[in-house]
């Protein structure tokens, strides 16, 4: 059977299902439906002009589109998580103002007259650079996804957060335009002995935080424009650095400082949290790159099942620190049995991939799960893989596969297969 002849019957399916669900009654009462058969004040009044805002905003219709937070996970209002609404967004770029935001000591506003970049430690030549001095310097660009190391970490014990924002919502994936850091570092010459990079933030905390020399050498941004326009305050203004693959928290924003040293700081950032606490009660850190990872975005707890039996359409996300994911195979029935997804659009490596599963639905419950594979040949693990090595006391890295159990009448729920 053609993709062509598939599709034609999906359709088909889909106008008799729509028909039997939402206008079946009126049919066949003969009632035409006013929306198709009269004018509309849409079409028949002038609309906003063209200046009545000048920065463009989403429609009222999508005001429930936004990021969210967790009071108990907020220890205060300048210590705090929101998460991005993954389950009501497509494709794979994440509007900046929709984008989950970490603070250690709240988002700071530093102008680009007032911004300094530093270089010191094991350098020929200890520099500071202006904004304008950044300006000046060849740039590129890349997409990449970021993610806190936290990311699904309330679900190490069982099925804890409904919805699939709260549960999985700790990324972003964005357009990041800025100056590969080694030539930055290549400007202020490293010395031989130098191994290590230190990066510290400007705000209060600073969140500094250690990272390979090879690594800062390799593909580490320092980014000063996210989607097309200038960094958010929140996301850093005016320069962040963008470490494509490895965990969120090594992307400092509000960058001032890089020094280079012949070993790693192991500050507090690195040393009392972000590390992974084992079975046995020792802590492994330097577990850096997030491993391959998806979710089902659709359906979700937050994004039920609404029409009723017939064609459905599962997508989700997914993404893995180490390269380009290379499948998705998306399970019905709690993972007895998986069909290969459609990945969508464009592949990167060290970004989001939207991919998309089409099904006709027969109203009965379903355990939905997908897996993604990366081009390393990683597969995703389940929970029980990932707690026989690392115990139930893990906060991090959580990277398991994740179960949602679509109801006969189209609710969605948070569970885990045992």
């Amino acid at each position: 059977m053609s993709d062509e002849t598939t599709r034609r019957g999906f359709l088909r399916a889909g106008i008799a299902g729509g028909a039997a669900l939402t206008a079946g009654a009126a049919a066949a009462a003969g009632v035409p439906d006013p929306l198709i058969t009269e004018v509309q004040p849409w079409a028949s009044e002038f609309g906003d002009p063209v200046d009545a805002v000048p920065y463009g905003m989403p429609i009222r219709f999508e005001s429930h589109v936004v990021r969210r937070n967790v009071d108990w996970l907020t220890e205060s209002p300048v210590s705090s998580i929101n998460f991005t609404p993954i389950h009501a967004l497509e494709g794979t770029i994440t509007p900046q103002g929709c984008a989950f935001e970490r603070h250690h000591s709240g988002a700071i506003e530093l102008s680009k007259t007032d911004y300094r970049l530093m270089i010191n430690g094991l350098v020929d030549r200890p520099l500071v650079f202006t904004w304008a001095d950044l300006e000046r310097f060849p740039r590129t660009v890349m997409t990449a996804f970021c993610e806190c190391a936290a990311n699904g970490g309330m679900e190490w014990g069982g099925a804890q957060l409904e919805g699939c924002q709260f549960t999985q919502g700790m990324i972003h994936n964005m357009e990041y335009t800025g100056i590969p850091l080694r030539l930055l570092l290549q400007e202020a010459g490293v010395k031989p002995e130098g191994k290590w990079i230190y990066v510290e933030g400007a705000d209060a905390s600073s969140n500094g935080r250690s990272i390979p020399l090879d690594k800062a050498m390799d593909d580490v941004l320092v980014a000063m424009f996210a989607n097309g326009e200038a960094l958010r305050k929140e996301h850093g203004y005016p320069v962040r650095l963008v470490v494509p693959g490895w965990e969120g928290n090594m992307w400092v924003k509000w960058l001032r400082r890089v020094g280079v040293y012949h070993t790693a700081v192991e500050s507090r950032e690195e040393t009392s949290k972000y590390t992974d606490l084992m079975a046995d009660g020792t802590a492994r850190k330097w577990t850096w790159v997030m491993d391959a990872k998806s979710v089902i975005t659709a359906p979700s707890p937050q994004n039920p099942v609404r029409h009723g039996p017939g064609p459905l359409v599962i997508t989700g996300l997914a993404w893995s620190g180490h390269g380009r994911i290379a499948r998705v195979d998306v399970s019905t029935d709690g993972g007895m049995n998986w069909r290969t997804a459609r990945l969508s659009g464009d592949v990167k490596p060290k970004a989001l991939t939207r991919f998309h599963l089409d099904i006709d639905w027969d109203g009965q419950e379903m355990l939905l799960m997908s897996r993604a594979i990366d081009e390393t040949g990683y597969v995703q693990p389940t929970k029980d893989q990932l707690r026989a090595i690392r115990g139930l006391n893990n906060v991090y890295h959580n990277n398991a596969i994740q179960t949602w159990w679509l109801k006969s009448d189209g609710e969605v729920e948070n569970v885990e297969v045992v």
